[in-house]
């Protein structure tokens, strides 16, 4: 082994639900992994101890933020790869504070770009977008209500968005991480970093503390579980399509194991119309899931929420191989037993994520 191969693969934000997945499955696939995070948000903390006791000194973990160039040059100086997903990641504190929300996610991601350009240009950088860089994407009038969820009236969107959409940021958050999405792939344009960037729809799984404004699907099933009043924003009949976060993370290891084949490239990655679901929907499959009925209210549309978003990830999957394994059912089961387990209880439903 080389001593460039010998080197840990840096994760920024590798506490969060995304990143902790990826440094679990690097870790036991035998990379030493460095993790670096300001375990800032809910459940990091839980999940940081949690990849310590699965892989011990395999995985380090540096307290540090983003925003911070020093600790960042530091960390990324001993890297093989920079697997980028610190973030502020919800719409609604983008909202409330836009300055912080730019300050993490925009130049957060120049501190990461800048550190590998200058002092470690050969490690690949893959960097977690979001599908919000693409605003609202249709209009009202190109939607119809079919059932219990908003479909497109065309048969143009039938494979859902493809990466040759226009960007249309909306909401100081779509503004913040379309920012950091560019400044990625053009630092590969202009630079010539191996930069990838993954333009993510809604990933769900183990590990994720899910919150009213991040993490929805999780969200939904806690409060289920918990037997909490949800508040849906909207009226219920929008649609995502959600990918269970092995699969992304399949994904994510695929494009850095063949970064040659993906290095200055966008890709969409989610579950495609096979895993599309609406609000509404959701709420039903949960409480045939869980045999309890949701109980909910409705409030206002948020900035940038987008009524219809479906992903079209064909061109990762030509790219690399990757399809979805894992269904909306099977996977949804997957994240009830897990939150189940650690929130089920009388204790674990009084307990604060922290």
């Amino acid at each position: 082994m080389s001593e460039r191969d010998n080197k840990a693969i840096l994760v920024t934000g590798g506490c969060g639900f995304i990143g902790c997945n990826l440094a679990d499955r690097l870790a036991e696939r035998g990379d030493r992994v460095l993790v670096l995070d300001n375990l800032a948000r809910a459940g990091v903390r839980e999940n940081a101890q949690w990849l310590k006791s699965r892989h011990g000194d395999r995985v380090t973990i540096t307290v540090a933020d983003i925003r911070e160039p020093i600790p960042v040059i530091d960390a990324v100086r001993e890297a093989r790869a920079v697997l980028h997903l610190a973030a502020q990641v919800a719409v609604t504190d983008s909202v409330s504070d836009p300055a912080a929300d730019f300050e993490i996610n925009a130049r957060g991601t120049l501190n990461v770009l800048e550190a590998v350009r200058l002092h470690n240009s050969a490690a690949p950088v893959i960097f977690a977008s979001t599908n919000k860089v693409y605003g609202r994407l249709i209009d009202d009038c190109e939607i119809a209500l079919i059932g219990r969820r908003y479909a497109p009236t065309g048969n143009v969107l039938a494979d859902g968005i493809s990466e040759n959409a226009a960007l249309d940021f909306y909401s100081p958050y779509g503004c913040s991480k379309g920012t950091a999405d560019q400044y990625v792939h053009d630092y590969a344009r202009v630079f010539g970093l191996q930069t990838v960037v993954m333009r993510m729809s809604c990933i769900y799984g183990p590990r994720q503390f899910g919150t009213e404004d991040q993490g929805w699907i999780a969200h939904f099933l806690l409060s289920a579980i918990r037997e909490n009043p949800l508040t849906i924003y909207g009226d219920g009949h929008q649609v995502r399509d959600a990918l269970h976060v092995s699969d992304a993370v399949r994904a994510w290891l695929a494009a850095l194991d063949q970064i040659a084949l993906t290095r200055g490239r966008v890709f969409n990655l989610g579950g495609g119309p096979a895993n599309a679901i609406s609000l509404l929907e959701l709420i039903d499959g949960i409480t045939d899931l869980t045999g309890r009925k949701m109980t909910y209210r409705f409030a206002d549309w948020r900035p940038g929420d987008q009524p219809w978003y479906v992903t079209d990830a064909r061109a990762l999957s030509t790219t690399l191989g990757w399809a979805p394994q894992i269904s909306l059912a099977d996977g949804l089961r997957s994240l009830h037993s897990w939150l189940n387990g650690r929130f089920g209880s009388s204790q674990g439903s009084r307990e604060a994520l922290a």
